[in-house]
């Protein structure tokens, strides 16, 4: 890997996959898990294999997109609280966007959303399903 590689990470735990998406400069890389309890156990675990094994570590990581909801309260909890916390280790910023953000599998829009400002840096409110 170059030493300059730097790429942005999607985060998104609030539907029935927890997703993990790696997009750098030329390749992106995805891996998703079931929403499940023993899943969120081990959120952070498979975050850092997922990233490990492609050979980005969370020092190349630029900007963190987090699916904000609605979803699972837990499922949403989880994933912005681990976020949270490797945000102040690593200083990467971060990103909160909604379900609607995303058609039909397709994350483009966040990062046009990104592009033009509409996303607030650092600031995540949850939408969680009642």
């Amino acid at each position: 890997m170059s030493k300059n590689k730097i790429a942005d990470l999607i985060v998104d735990a609030a539907s029935d996959k927890i997703l993990f998406k790696l997009i750098s400069k030329d390749k992106i890389y995805t891996n998703e898990y079931e929403n499940c309890r023993k899943n969120f156990d081990k959120f952070s675990i498979l975050l850092m294999n997922f990233l490990t094994k492609k050979q980005y570590p969370f020092e190349k990581v630029r900007n963190v997109f987090i699916n904000q909801g609605p979803g699972k309260y837990t499922s949403i909890r989880t994933s912005m609280a681990i976020i949270k916390a490797l945000k102040l280790v690593y200083g990467f910023n971060y990103y909160g966007f909604n379900n609607k953000d995303v058609v039909d599998g397709d994350y483009g829009k966040i990062f046009q959303l990104f592009k033009q400002k509409k996303l607030i840096k650092n600031l995540i409110k949850p939408l969680y399903l009642s």
